[in-house]
């Protein structure tokens, strides 16, 4: 119930600028956020792998 409650007060627009924090709008997490696409580290890798993301690849070397 608190993780749900943080997870929607975290898209309230906040009284001050400084308040607002990212979170991933796919699973919620506050930590990782990647801010050029929008969502969390681990949200990404699995996008990304999934081939979802445009212009991502796995690189290997």
């Amino acid at each position: 119930m608190a993780t749900t409650a943080k997870y929607h007060s975290a898209f309230k627009k906040k009284k001050f600028k400084i308040r607002e924090y990212n979170r991933c709008p796919i699973c919620g997490r506050p930590r990782a956020f990647l801010r050029r696409f929008n969502m969390c580290r681990i949200c990404f890798r699995k996008q990304a792998s999934e081939g979802l993301i445009p212009g991502v690849r796995k690189s290997s070397w």
